[in-house]
């Protein structure tokens, strides 16, 4: 039925998209499963990029809404506290530096790390969206560039 994710190029891309959506997995996973079902290098890359970048504007228009309303419900507030939590160490390091902070923080690809985590950080540490989205789509770019250069090798791309 959904054979189509990986036999067609259209797919392809679909699939590589969706996974780069993925909180935490992100472009991390969306490279390498895009060049391993068949797209060009360059098509992968673009693909996850895209996908990656899909979800950021809407996390840093609604994060603080979402996390108030969800708040107000006791099965839900330890999680969004311990997701605030988080934020906050993560932003201890990133508010020294700021807006150069954020983009290391989004671009070492490495668990913890990434477009998510740098949204809900921005988020949490009040950088409005003309700043962060910028900040963000830049870091995920460099981090792209290092995920298709570990796992790809540079002599194979270039």
């Amino acid at each position: 039925m959904f054979s189509w994710l990986t036999t067609t190029t259209l797919g392809k891309w679909i699939a590589t998209i969706i996974i780069s959506m993925v909180p935490v997995i992100e472009l991390r996973l969306g490279i390498p499963y895009g060049v391993g079902f068949g797209l060009p290098y360059w098509e992968a890359f673009i693909a996850a990029f895209i996908g990656n970048m899909i979800p950021i504007p809407f996390i840093l228009l609604l994060l603080r809404r979402i996390f108030e309303w969800l708040k107000t419900y006791d099965k839900t507030r330890g999680l969004v506290e311990k997701l605030e939590q988080r934020a906050h160490l993560k932003g201890e390091k990133v508010a020294k530096y700021r807006e150069i902070g954020l983009f290391i923080l989004v671009a070492i690809p490495l668990p913890g790390t990434g477009a998510w985590t740098g949204a809900l950080v921005a988020s949490v540490l009040d950088i409005r969206m003309k700043k962060a989205l910028p900040i963000i789509a830049l870091g995920v770019l460099t981090a792209g560039l290092i995920v298709l250069l570990i796992s790809h090798g540079v002599k194979t791309i270039v």
